[in-house]
């Protein structure tokens, strides 16, 4: 995924679940949903920036750019899948299926993903 670290996909999956509205991510926003500083979530999106996945200019929302938003949205979804595999087929407790599901959802091939999803569709998840 564009060479970008787990955290960097955690940064941008958060500014992707916090624009669904419509409008844009707050640092401040970020920053509470990761459990990080404030100046952490100012580093990550100035390295997202250059890679030109977020819109960030200073002192105002940040957004992601197409490629951000595809990215985004694709571990969003993979997530989504794991974390319903695990607690739903599985029966691991929500907690620990959702740790686990942001854990594995970075190293995931698209392929395994896929074929996962069809599975939880065949058994009506």
């Amino acid at each position: 995924m564009a060479n970008l670290t787990f955290s960097m996909e955690n940064y941008l999956e958060a500014v992707y679940e916090l624009t669904q509205n419509g409008g844009g991510a707050r640092v401040s926003d970020i920053a509470v949903r990761m459990g990080v500083s404030k100046a952490s979530v100012n580093n990550a999106m100035n390295v997202l920036h250059q890679r030109g996945l977020v819109e960030n200019e200073k002192y105002r929302e940040i957004y992601l750019t197409e490629e951000g938003q595809r990215l985004a949205k694709l571990t969003s979804q993979k997530h989504r899948i794991l974390r319903t595999l695990l607690q739903d087929v599985i029966g691991i407790d929500e907690k620990t299926a959702n740790e686990d599901a942001c854990a594995i959802e970075h190293v995931i091939s698209d392929r395994s993903a896929e074929k996962i999803l069809a599975y939880l569709e065949k058994q009506g998840l």
